[in-house]
């Protein structure tokens, strides 16, 4: 994995998480349309090595501030997915992907940064335009509707929010409450009482189904550490990745609350006929959206008792 050194913003390489002498930050955010790529940081980093210039001093204003709050926390390492990923490298780029859980999962503190939530009163209910509901700006955040956001708010043991102009709001566990209203992911998830693997697979899927990504290949790789699934990374093949995931999740999993979504399972039961009507009948979910009402819907492992039979309780 490459990192970027803190002081200078200049990109370092490691054969993987644990050989991070003193650990790693790591940022969350939303990308937007003046993202600098690896190749970008690597240009300036080489200007810069005839200039004389600190590199940091260069780069882009959220590559800098992260940079910045790193250093001032005692880390001499960070990852940003914008530029610490060689995306020219479809080998790179597949590895990356498939092991973004632990990059996150391994990380000493994660900075979720939430540039359209302002310092000063973040946590004040208001109108939101958008929804047409009254949410706070922290709740109404673009952050909590992003695919890959999910992964990145459960994997890490520490996630520190911060605001727009880099004030500390508050970690995922003093801000449980506000999350659990913001995402539908349980509290006892958020202050580290339960894992992830306590959870159904329906009820993982729940957590995405509200959430979207600029690729919708990225509905699926986004969850792949939320299963603990690895699986080749082939953008182009759309929502086929989505069905490959429920392939795989199938092959390593008893747990059959997999075949728990969509209408059938709601309890409007002309959505059940208008579904055979057409007949859309199948196995497989298209998308995590099948499963928005599944939140509740929990998986009792077999046990030798019950001689195989497995329980799924939809709530």
């Amino acid at each position: 994995m490459w990192l970027l050194s803190t002081d200078r913003a200049e990109l370092h390489y490691f054969i993987s998480p644990v050989h991070v002498q003193d650990g790693y930050a790591i940022l969350s955010h939303v990308w937007n349309n003046e993202e600098q790529s690896f190749k970008d940081v690597r240009k300036i980093i080489k200007t810069c090595t005839s200039t004389g210039e600190n590199p940091r001093d260069l780069v882009s204003a959220k590559i800098r501030r992260c940079c910045e709050l790193a250093e001032s926390h005692g880390f001499k390492w960070i990852w940003n997915d914008t530029c610490c990923i060689d995306k020219s490298s479809s080998a790179e780029l597949s590895e990356a992907i498939n092991s973004m859980f632990q990059y996150y999962a391994m990380s000493r503190m994660c900075y979720a940064y939430l540039e359209d939530v302002p310092s000063a009163r973040p946590f004040v209910i208001r109108q939101d335009d958008r929804s047409w509901t009254r949410k706070s700006y922290f709740s109404g955040s673009n952050w909590h509707l992003r695919g890959w956001t999910l992964q990145e708010l459960i994997a890490p043991r520490t996630v520190l929010f911060i605001s727009q102009d880099w004030v500390p709001l508050g970690t995922k566990v003093d801000l449980a409450a506000q999350l659990e209203d913001a995402t539908g992911i349980p509290r006892s998830i958020l202050t580290l009482d339960r894992s992830v693997n306590d959870f159904s697979i329906a009820q993982r899927m729940s957590w995405a189904a509200e959430r979207r990504t600029t690729r919708v290949e990225d509905e699926a790789y986004s969850l792949l550490g939320i299963f603990e699934i690895s699986m080749p990374i082939m953008y182009g093949e759309g929502r086929n990745a989505f069905l490959r995931l429920q392939e795989e999740i199938m092959r390593r999993s008893t747990d059959t609350t997999l075949f728990a979504w969509g209408p059938v399972f709601t309890d409007e039961p002309s959505l059940f006929s208008t579904v055979m009507r057409r007949g859309k009948s199948r196995l497989f979910a298209a998308s995590p959206a099948g499963f928005l009402t599944q939140g509740r819907t929990t998986y009792t492992k077999p046990t030798p008792q019950a001689s195989g039979k497995q329980v799924c309780v939809l709530a």
